[in-house]
């Protein structure tokens, strides 16, 4: 069904009814008569030609068709609402979305945020941490950090900085050359694409121009942070992003114990070609490459 076709009072209505488990509260929060939402509802059925409820004396319960639909339609009327709701409230500060993985977000930003704060006072950051792309079409969110090399069609692109990955592990495993390596399980992550340039074990033995070490076992995780962790638990020896261990690194809880450090992907500043910027949006920016020019000097 074509977008401009879509019968979007039917799709309210059925949303509504599906939520509510009845059409006469849909037709009380509508505005509407019941008669008129169950038209409405036989009308998208028809128009599909789904049965979306099972219709029984006072009471409709969804029929599979309907439980596959009902979720889709909720958390879009819920998008809508959230995002008319920030776009239309009154604020008395600036507001600026910045969308990010969520590791990037946790280990990179977070720790930043004291900085922020203290340089921009009358700016709210709200950080939108996923690991799905966000839609920067979408004013609901203003800056994005991509990883990667692209395409970014669209979209205003600048590099910030080129990550760099090394083996990590807490320094009580006691690992201090790479021989060591063979006696501690290797934790591994899963990337999203399948790329020879990852930072992968594989990649960084070929740099070290090291064997692979034999069977002392391995963990991987789908998710990077969970990587780090396991590392930080001390559960093994992770080729993790020295930009996000930082932290632990300069705490002591993670040691970098063995070279070299090979080059990851590079982290870029994306904002949406077809809106102009705002001042504080392009303050946020300022901020980002102050960082990562800090973060590049290391």
């Amino acid at each position: 069904m074509q977008r401009r076709f879509l019968p979007l009072s039917a799709l309210r209505a059925f949303e509504a009814a599906a939520r509510l488990g009845s059409f006469k509260s849909a037709a009380e929060e509508l505005s509407v008569t019941p008669t008129a939402v169950s038209h409405q509802i036989r009308a998208l059925e028809a128009q599909t030609g789904l049965a979306l409820f099972d219709r029984q004396v006072r009471k409709v319960s969804l029929t599979d068709a309907g439980a596959q639909l009902y979720p889709v339609l909720r958390d879009g009327f819920d998008a809508f609402e959230a995002a008319l709701a920030r776009l239309t409230q009154p604020r008395a500060r600036a507001q600026v979305a910045i969308s990010a993985t969520n590791a990037f977000t946790v280990k990179w930003l977070v720790p930043r945020m004291a900085d922020f704060r203290n340089r921009h006072p009358g700016i709210d950051l709200q950080l939108q941490a996923s690991d799905d792309v966000a839609d920067l079409r979408s004013a609901a969110v203003d800056i994005a950090i991509r990883y990667g090399r692209g395409p970014y069609p669209g979209l205003i692109i600048e590099p910030l900085f080129t990550d760099r990955f090394a083996p990590v592990a807490n320094p009580r495993l006691g690992i201090e050359s790479p021989e060591d390596l063979a006696r501690a399980p290797l934790i591994r992550f899963d990337w999203k694409r399948a790329q020879p340039e990852n930072p992968t074990w594989e990649r960084w033995f070929a740099v070290a121009q090291l064997p692979q070490p034999g069977e002392a076992g391995q963990l991987r995780f789908s998710d990077e942070g969970h990587a780090m962790q396991a590392a930080v638990a001390g559960h093994g020896v992770a080729l993790v992003s020295l930009a996000l261990i930082a932290e632990e690194l300069e705490a002591g809880h993670l040691v970098q114990p063995v070279g070299p450090a090979i080059d990851g992907h590079t982290y870029h500043l994306a904002m949406y070609a077809g809106r102009p910027p705002s001042a504080p949006v392009l303050a946020v920016a300022d901020w980002l490459r102050a960082q990562a020019a800090r973060q590049e000097r290391g």
